[in-house]
């Protein structure tokens, strides 16, 4: 049988492990207090000491997420994808289209932008909604429908 008559090395890792423990266990201790105070605010918690926050209409905050949420970040981004999709329906009306002639506006039919604006996205009818909204484009009617509403003229302002 074989002995080992290498000197005995001590590990400081055992050392560093409680250390690490050590600020495992406070990290937690932080985030579950932080997450403590968070749910008193959350009307959907089972918290039973939870704090009424409730705004009412008129008072600043109402109907807006907390600012710096995950949420107003969300919107932000959807907000500004919108934007594209509408950008791009004017340019696409425009390349398509053809100047009126009693003032130049550039005017396209429903159909002939369904047909082309299809293969870009599926929410023609909500974009062109929405430049209305946003005083870009002038159509009659309150909805377009594919079919019935294809002779309908979509002008560019």
């Amino acid at each position: 049988m074989e002995t080992n008559d290498a000197p005995v090395q001590y590990d400081d890792r055992a050392e560093a492990c409680v250390v690490s423990v050590k600020g495992l266990t406070e990290n937690w201790q932080k985030w579950s207090t932080e997450h403590q105070q968070y749910q008193k605010h959350n009307p959907f918690s089972n918290d039973m000491a939870t704090v009424s926050m409730q705004l009412h209409r008129g008072q600043e905050g109402y109907g807006k997420p907390p600012e710096g949420s995950k949420t107003e970040q969300r919107g932000k981004d959807a907000q500004s994808h919108i934007c594209r999709e509408v950008e791009e329906l004017c340019a696409v009306i425009k390349e398509i289209g053809r100047p009126r002639e009693e003032d130049g506006k550039i005017t396209v039919e429903f159909g002939t932008l369904f047909e082309h604006y299809v293969s870009i996205s599926n929410k023609l009818v909500g974009v062109l909604l929405r430049a209305r909204r946003q005083g870009l484009v002038l159509f009659e009617g309150e909805m377009l429908w594919q079919g019935q509403d294809n002779r309908v003229i979509i002008t560019l302002i």
